[in-house]
């Protein structure tokens, strides 16, 4: 009978390659987990950079509108105020013409007729135009598709979410005001652009506070 002797084993070899090819696989899959968070935090960064360049557009558009649309309550009051008891509007040249240069664009046409004491009646015929501010949510709207703004930390999100639902709001309220214009109730419009003065104020806030911390959602 033939018998077969075992070689001998090098377990040291085998050992040492066990623990190379462990480290081998565990430093694979550190990097991959390293590139993927890179990439996570560099598509962080472009989303927080869009929707940074998204707000300070809609704010400067928000304010610049904003200011021309509080006009139209203004107008309105001042004219109420000119008005005499009786409903005529009774001034002089000068004063017309003073109130005329604080709102241009407002007259679409003016009558008048001599009243005596160099006073004349008014008979006024005004245009409202009123500014839709777009302000726009396409940055945000692609970071939450993508899921990237899960990455922004609570604090961040909170913030954001509510800045884009007060958006919306000013949104609404604006299209209340296009419908109320373009069906010739201006009692309505000027309530409704009394309501949109407070949010957009409350918006403007946001938004301000939002570009001056944006940073820290990195």
């Amino acid at each position: 009978m033939r018998f077969f002797k075992n070689k001998h084993v090098n377990w040291k070899y085998i050992v040492g390659e066990i623990v190379l090819l462990f480290v081998g696989i565990n430093l694979a899959i550190w990097f991959n987990d390293w590139n993927a968070s890179k990439t996570v935090q560099q598509n962080k960064e472009v989303a927080l950079v869009k929707i940074k360049g998204e707000i300070e557009a809609n704010l400067e558009e928000l304010v610049e509108n904003g200011a021309i649309n509080q006009q139209i309550p203004s107008f309105y009051a001042e004219m109420d105020s000119l008005n005499g008891d009786d409903g005529k509007l009774i001034l002089t040249p000068t004063a017309m013409q003073n109130f005329m240069h604080r709102y241009p664009g407002y007259f679409s046409n003016v009558d008048s007729v001599a009243v005596g004491n160099g006073d004349y009646e008014y008979q006024v015929a005004a245009f409202v135009n009123l500014e839709i501010t777009d302000l726009s949510s396409i940055a945000w709207e692609i970071a939450k598709s993508t899921g990237i703004f899960h990455e922004f930390g609570y604090d961040c999100l909170y913030d954001l979410q509510g800045l884009y639902n007060t958006q919306d709001l000013v949104k609404d309220e604006l299209n209340k005001a296009t419908d109320a214009l373009r069906d010739g109730s201006m009692r309505e419009l000027i309530r409704i652009l009394q309501i949109l003065k407070q949010l957009e104020a409350q918006l403007e806030n946001q938004y301000r506070d939002m570009i001056q911390n944006i940073d820290n959602c990195k």
